[in-house]
């Protein structure tokens, strides 16, 4: 959050304004999921879905192990029967026997209670839908819910959750109360209609049963299609949080956002907004492709803000008519050869006017000065100007001579 500057000071101050650019997470408290904690200060978690049948054990332990192998940190899985939740012990044996212990999240809705209890022996979190979770049958001609009616479903939730709590509190576990704008309960659409009043009261009479059995490993979440609710519902979520004294990690995503370059900007849209704004300790971002393809957009999101360093930095200016060699080939060039790093800022810029202030932040720089060379730079510093077409290269040189070479 920025600090802005003082309104009372005059124009004579001599000192500049000062802001501060660093995002600062809401406080939560930390979850365990298997080797994984959301929350309490640790780094934002990257997780995804596979989409395989629960029942093909060796395709989704294959699918598992590709989505962990390249970062995906937490694993969810769909559990839409009793039989499926008994497979779940088959893939995380077998997950321990021929790769590792990935922590795994079963993802129940309907007939709740029985599989839900069943799965909580064999995975690391259980993801409850509070709109599903006990069906309750809308009526079209309903005028009214009586405290009666109220009294006696909010009976039947706690009755059939209450199983499930105690089994994941006295394993050790987590759960997620995964609320979806497009599931609501009827009570909740009756009383608040379609919005992010009503998710966030769905999530809070969830919260109050589990404390209620003195059970806190939560997560929580309210996902819609349309990025403006999502949105406001994770600022109240955060707000009545704070106002009740909770403290519980928070799952960004933007439901069903679709496929290709839009579903990728709907979910940025969605998640980078409440991440700094500090809101937000795990995120999925859900697009309809392979799974694999969600995970490098969940780490540019969190290295655009300065989240996660998990790739090199790349500084680029648009090009102008002063650019002094054909950027766009050249920035491709670099990426290539230097994609597999971890941890520095390199910068390509096309000309001197903008080069060296513009990449002042840059561990490297690689910028045209004059026709057919290129200067490179360490830092702020200028190093040495080498011909255009071996640019690249003494870019690798340089970054050798100084130790932070990493062969791919």
């Amino acid at each position: 959050m920025q600090t802005l500057p003082n309104p009372t000071q005059t124009a004579s101050t001599s000192a500049p304004a000062t802001f501060d650019t660093t995002i600062r997470r809401r406080k939560t408290r930390p979850v365990r999921v298997g080797n994984v904690t959301i929350g309490g200060g640790y780094p934002v978690v990257v997780q995804s879905m596979i989409n395989e049948d629960t029942m093909d054990i060796d395709g989704s332990v294959a699918a598992i192990r590709r989505l962990h192998e390249i970062g995906c940190e937490i694993v969810r899985v769909t559990v839409p029967s009793l039989s499926h939740a008994k497979a779940l012990a088959d893939i995380k044996r077998k997950l321990i026997e021929t790769y590792q212990d990935v922590p795994l999240v079963a993802d129940v809705h309907h007939n709740g209670m029985k599989i839900a209890l069943e799965v909580a022996k064999h995975v690391d979190k259980v993801r409850i839908n509070p709109g599903l979770y006990v069906f309750e049958k809308p009526k079209s001609d309903r005028t009214e819910y009586t405290q009666a009616e109220f009294d006696e479903i909010g009976n039947k939730i706690r009755e059939t959750l209450e199983p499930l709590v105690i089994s994941l509190r006295d394993q050790g576990k987590a759960m997620r109360i995964g609320v979806n704008h497009g599931s609501l309960a009827e009570r909740m659409l009756f009383t608040y209609g379609d919005t992010p009043e009503g998710m966030v009261e769905s999530a809070i009479e969830f919260i109050k049963i589990c404390e209620s059995l003195n059970f806190h490993n939560l997560v929580i979440s309210l996902k819609a299609s349309r990025v403006p609710v999502m949105v406001a519902a994770y600022r109240l979520m955060a707000k009545r949080m704070d106002e009740l004294g909770m403290d519980y990690p928070l799952h960004l995503g933007v439901t069903e956002a679709g496929d290709g370059e839009y579903g990728r900007i709907k979910s940025t849209a969605g998640i980078a907004p409440l991440l700094a704004d500090g809101i937000g300790d795990t995120i999925r971002v859900s697009i309809t492709e392979a799974p694999e393809k969600e995970i490098p957009v969940c780490y540019s999101i969190l290295q655009a803000l300065g989240l996660r360093k998990t790739m090199v930095e790349y500084v680029a200016c648009p090009s102008c008519g002063r650019t002094l060699f054909n950027l766009e080939d050249v920035l491709h060039q670099v990426r290539e050869a230097t994609k597999h790093l971890t941890g520095l800022d390199i910068a390509v810029m096309g000309c001197i006017v903008n080069g060296p202030g513009e990449m002042a932040d840059a561990d490297y720089g690689y910028v045209g000065k004059q026709p057919g060379f290129i200067s490179l730079y360490r830092g702020r510093e200028e190093i040495k100007k080498v011909p255009e077409d071996r640019g690249v290269e003494e870019l690798i040189n340089l970054i050798k001579a100084d130790g932070r070479w990493i062969d791919p």
